[in-house]
This record gives structure tokens, sequence and C-alpha cells, in this order.
């Protein structure tokens, strides 16, 4: 028979192993409108919904890949950034909650329109507070930034695949 700790951490109640955790996959296979008609050009996309809660963010990895579409408006070797949040990217800047799960990320630079797959990771030394999203109304966006000299017309579908790896800790609901 076990003694000690091992028998005793066997006999607690679910839970107080330690930190009760979930990992969420989020799929990208998501088309972006880039808007850069004039400067920086912009664009956002919903992939997904956060769980309903009070949500604290553990971790999260991204692996996106994009690729826009064979056209003048679009430099063949364009450069970039990607982030993903809380909340879409309304001009030429991500910042705040446009960024707080991945960073703002460098992409590029693209062969033939088609960046490599980069990868973006959460900032853990910089943790954002507990999202409040007992409304359930938060989403994750995935933000892009194509650079002022590489895009030249609004409404560039660009293609976005990849994956996000979410890992959160639920603080309860109301």
């Amino acid at each position: 028979m076990v003694k000690g700790l091992q028998r005793s951490i066997g006999r607690a109640p679910g839970g107080a192993h330690g930190v009760s955790a979930a990992r969420f996959v989020y799929r990208i296979e998501h088309t972006i409108t880039v808007d850069g008609a004039t400067g920086v050009g912009f664009g956002t996309v919903v992939i997904g919904d956060i769980p309903e809660g009070n949500i604290q963010l553990l971790g999260a990895v991204a692996y996106v890949q994009f690729t826009g579409p064979t056209s003048a408006n679009l430099g063949d070797t364009w450069s970039g950034d990607y982030g993903i949040g809380t909340t879409p990217a309304s001009d030429a800047t991500i910042t705040g909650a446009d960024i707080n799960v991945i960073p703002s990320t460098a992409v590029g630079p693209a062969v033939a329109e088609a960046s490599p797959r980069t990868r973006g990771v959460f900032d853990a030394s910089s943790p954002i507070a507990v999202l409040d999203n007992t409304d359930g109304a938060l989403e994750l966006n995935l933000n892009l930034l194509i650079d002022d000299a590489d895009i030249g017309a609004d409404g560039i579908a660009v293609a976005a695949l990849g994956e996000l790896f979410l890992h959160y800790m639920a603080l309860g609901d109301d």
C-alpha cells in the first residue's frame, strides 16, 4: 500500500492537485480583407470565441501563414505584422487589446505573395489582467498589418492558414 504524500494527493478532492487549466486549439482558415489604399494596410477577422467566464491566459502560441491574391495592388515580397487579441484592428496600428493574446509579430518577406509560416508567442513577462468574458461576448481577432510600400488598394483578400494553441484557466462566472 502506498503511504505518505502520494496517497494524500490521490485522495484529495478534484482540482486540488494544482492548477486546473484547459487547452483549446483554434484552426485558422480565414480570409482577411485588408484596406491599404493610403498608408499602412490593416484588416481583421474573427477566428473564434473565448470561453465564457473570467479567463486568465496561461499561454498561447500561433503559427500562421498569409497568402495574398496575385494582384498588382499587393507586392510579391510584402512584409507586415500580425497579432491576436480581443478587439479588432480599427486603424493602421495594433496595440492594447488588439494584441493581448499574441503580441505584434513580424511577417515576411513574402515570396510570390505567400508569407513564411510565422510563429507568435504570448508574452508571459507582461501578463494581462483577467479577461472578463462573463457575458460571453469576447472574440479572438486575427489582426494583420501590411507595410505601406507593399499595398496600394482597399479590399485586398489575404488568406490566413494556421493554428492558435490557447491555454487558460477559468476563474468562475457570474
